[in-house]
């Protein structure tokens, strides 16, 4: 298994930036495939962006444009640039790892990861 601690939250108004950083520690092998989650109050969890080590990624439709995963595989770094930030983007933010190849795909969101952080919030509000 491997540990995952979210940083870089915070509180910003609407067109602000935001850099999230998922710091991976322990078996980062299982760290193949690594993506970004979102949480808000009363609504399902669902997918930001995702990444694989090989430099293939996959997007949300309403992050697209918006947001940047990329991942420092030497530091076991995954890192989400959030620009443009808009209200229905405050939520609970989650960083996940699995060890399966296959993650970037069309059907991306629906794929069930193993290792999940404790989440790093992001408000964005006048």
């Amino acid at each position: 298994q491997v540990r995952l601690v979210e940083s870089g939250g915070g509180s910003v108004q609407p067109g602000g930036s935001l850099r999230l950083s998922c710091a991976a520690s322990g078996y980062t092998h299982y760290t193949y495939c690594m993506a970004w989650y979102r949480q808000a109050p009363g609504k399902e969890r669902e997918g930001v962006a995702v990444s694989d080590r090989i430099g293939n990624t996959n997007y949300a439709d309403s992050v697209k444009g918006r947001f940047t995963i990329s991942r420092d595989n030497a530091k076991n770094t995954l890192y989400l640039q959030m620009v443009s930030l808009k209200p229905e983007d405050t939520a609970m933010y989650y960083c996940a790892a699995d060890s399966r190849r296959d993650c970037t795909g069309s059907s991306w969101t629906t794929l069930g990861y193993f290792n999940w952080g404790q989440g790093t919030q992001v408000t964005v509000s006048s």
